[in-house]
C-alpha cells in the first residue's frame, strides 16, 4: 500500500513524533510511505531512508498557499497514494481542500488536541467534512469535544489512540547514571522532569509556581524542563525571568531541545505534566513506558492514561500540583518500583506502536470499526 502522511510541520512535538514513528513502523510493515510537511521545519525525521520526506515550504500569505497547493497536487498526482492521512488542523483542512482538484481513494484526518484554536477552525472542519472519509481523534475527550462543537458528525468520527515506541521508551539504568552525572545531579537528589515545547498549552508558569511552593519545604529535588522555545525565544526568556523572580533559578535546568528524552526519563524520578490543555499527551505514555511515576494536571485525555489517580490535579492549580509532586517524591521506593512496572505493562498491552500501526493499517483498508471506543486507564 502507498501511504502519504501530511502534517503541518515536523518540529519537536507529540503529533510530529507520532507521525515520524508511524511512518517508520508502516515502512517496516512493507508499505511505501511518504511524509509531507506543509512548512519547512524538519526537526523530526523518520529513521528509515526508504521513507520519502518532502516539504511544501508554505508561508503565511495567499501566494505561498497557492504555490504550496499546486506543489502538493503535483507530488500526489505523481505518487498516486492509496491513502492520504493528514495530522493537525492546518494539514487536515489543506488535505481536504486538495480533494477538490485531486482524486483520493481514501482521506483520513487526525485531530491531535482538544483545542485547535478559534471557532474559525471548527467552522472549517464542519464545512469541509464531506471531503474526508473519516476524522479521528487521539482521545475520547477530544472526540467528544469535536462532536459536541459540530466539528465532526458522530458517524464520521472515531477514536484512535497514539502509540508508544516501547523499544525506545524503556527504563535504562546506564542512561540514568550517565545523564545524572552529566547534568550534575547529586546522588541523593530526586529529579522532576517536564518535557514539551515551551508554549502556552504546556503552562510551564504553573509548573514553576508549583515547584517554588514545593522548594519552600524541601531541598531534595531539582527540576528539568526539556523543550524547545517557539518563535524568537520569548517564552524561554519569560520562564527564565519567572524562575529568577520565584527564587528557584539555580534549581531549574532549562535543557532546550533534546533528542534523548527517553534517556532523560530514565534519569528522572518523577515526570510532571502541567498543561492547560492537551489532546492525548503521548509524553505521559512515554514516561509510563520508562516506568516513571507521573504527576499531571487534568488536561484533555490525561485520565484516559491515568484514571482516577490522586496524582492528577486540576489545571492551573499550582498549589495542588505542588502537593501531588510532594506525594510522589515521598512514595516508598518499593511501591514506586511496582507502580512503574505496572505502568509499563499497561502501555505494552494497550498502547504499543505495533498495535496502533496495525489498527491504522485496517482503517486504511476501509475497516472503520478497527479500534475500541475506549481503552482502560491504569
Amino acid at each position: 500500500m502507498k501511504i502519504t502522511l501530511i502534517i503541518t510541520c515536523l518540529s519537536m512535538g507529540g503529533a510530529e513524533t507520532q507521525v515520524v514513528d508511524l511512518a517508520d513502523r508502516l515502512d517496516a510493515m512493507g508499505h511505501e510511505v511518504m511524509v509531507m510537511s506543509l512548512i519547512d521545519d524538519l526537526v523530526m525525521m523518520p529513521k528509515s531512508a526508504r521513507v520519502r520526506v518532502c516539504t511544501l515550504d508554505m508561508k503565511k500569505n495567499p501566494a505561498s498557499l497557492i504555490a504550496a497547493y499546486r506543489r502538493a497536487r503535483g507530488i500526489l498526482t505523481d505518487y498516486m497514494p492509496d491513502v492520504v492521512h493528514s495530522h493537525m488542523v492546518h494539514a487536515n483542512i489543506f488535505a481536504r481542500l486538495l480533494r477538490l482538484s485531486l482524486d483520493m481513494n481514501r482521506l483520513i484526518c487526525t485531530v491531535h488536541s482538544t483545542n485547535e484554536g478559534s471557532a474559525f477552525w471548527t467552522w472549517a472542519y464542519r464545512l469541509t467534512d464531506r471531503l474526508a472519509h473519516m476524522t479521528t481523534n487521539v482521545s475520547k475527550d477530544a472526540l467528544d469535544g469535536a462532536i459536541g462543537r459540530g466539528a465532526a458528525p458522530p458517524g464520521k468520527a472515531m477514536l484512535v489512540y497514539n502509540g508508544i515506541d516501547c523499544d525506545k521508551f524503556r527504563f535504562d539504568p546506564l542512561a540514568r547514571a550517565a545523564l545524572r552525572q552529566e547534568l550534575g545531579v547529586p546522588e541523593e537528589a530526586q529529579v522532576l522532569l517536564a518535557a514539551g515545547r515551551l508554549c502556552e498549552a504546556k503552562d510551564y508558569a504553573n509548573l514553576l509556581h508549583a515547584y517554588a511552593a514545593l522548594s519552600a519545604s524541601r531541598q531534595d529535588c531539582v527540576l528539568w524542563i526539556a523543550g524547545a522555545a517557539e518563535g524568537n525565544g520569548d517564552d524561554l526568556a519569560r520562564l527564565d525571568a519567572l524562575a529568577s523572580a520565584l527564587g528557584i533559578r539555580s534549581k531549574v535546568n532549562f535543557l532546550g531541545f533534546r533528542r534523548d528524552v527517553h534517556g532523560l526519563m530514565s534519569a528522572a524520578d518523577i515526570f510532571v505534566l502541567s498543561s492547560a490543555w492537551e489532546g492525548f499527551p503521548l509524553v505521559i505514555g512515554e514516561a509510563m513506558a520508562c516506568e516513571r511515576i507521573v504527576v499531571s494536571t487534568d488536561a484533555g485525555g490525561v485520565r484516559e492514561w491515568l484514571g482516577a489517580s490522586s496524582l492528577v490535579v486540576p489545571t492551573g492549580d499550582s498549589n495542588a500540583l505542588a502537593r501531588a509532586m510532594s506525594t510522589a517524591l515521598d512514595m516508598d521506593a518499593g511501591l514506586r518500583l511496582a507502580h512503574g512496572r505496572k505502568a509499563r505493562q499497561h502501555v505494552l498491552a494497550h498502547y504499543s506502536l505495533d498495535s496502533v500501526a496495525a489498527c491504522w493499517e485496517r482503517i486504511y483498508r476501509g475497516d472503520f470499526s478497527a479500534v475500541e471506543s475506549t481503552l482502560p486507564a491504569l
